[in-house]
């Protein structure tokens, strides 16, 4: 009976693996961190299918410099400051996103269509107000409110000091609140 090793719970543990060219080791990190990488940069292209070209893209970097990986940040925390970098990289190629994609899922039966009509309209004032935010506002945003990190982490993925990630998020809070105050952006009609 062939002896199978248990699973390794340290991220850092599997980059070394990865480095060493593990694919088992692989494919448990993309399992691990694949749909936080989805959400962070479906959030700030707006455009799932260009969100997963650029998951794609930093798996792809983390199995070319797996060797190379220096455990001085959490292994999230670096995928997600190789995901961020790919993301404003092709915001930069082409600006920003204006508008957003009206090909949602609709909504189960069972639920009361004003209820449901109320959150979609919410659901993409917010969507409206990240995207007007400057990048690194809605970034910081996003890291810290929508993917639930630590201030440090978000200051280690945008490449910023602990104070300048509070300034960001101040600016960017201060930002959206005035966006979302406004009538038309909830969709409503007066």
């Amino acid at each position: 009976m062939a002896h199978t090793e248990p699973p390794i719970d340290d991220d850092a543990e599997l980059v070394l693996k990865v480095g060493q060219g593990d694919v088992p080791a692989y494919r448990e990190l993309v399992r691990r961190h694949a749909g936080n990488l989805q959400r962070f940069a479906g959030r700030l292209l707006r455009d799932d299918s260009e969100a997963q070209d650029v998951v794609q893209e930093t798996f792809l970097r983390l199995w070319q410099r797996a060797a190379e990986y220096t455990p001085a940040a959490r292994v999230g925390t670096w995928l997600h400051r190789i995901a961020h970098n790919l993301a404003v990289d092709r915001l930069r190629s082409r600006g920003r996103l204006t508008a957003l994609d009206d090909d949602e899922d609709p909504a189960p039966s069972s639920a009361r269509p004003l209820v449901l009509l109320d959150q979609k309209r919410r659901a993409e004032a917010l969507e409206r107000a990240l995207g007007a935010l400057p990048e690194r506002q809605g970034a910081a945003v996003t890291l810290v409110h929508l993917q639930g990190m630590t201030g440090a982490e978000a200051g280690e993925v945008l490449g910023v000091s602990s104070e300048a990630l509070e300034s960001l998020l101040a600016r960017g809070r201060r930002k959206l609140k005035a966006l979302l105050a406004r009538p038309e952006n909830l969709g409503e009609t007066r």
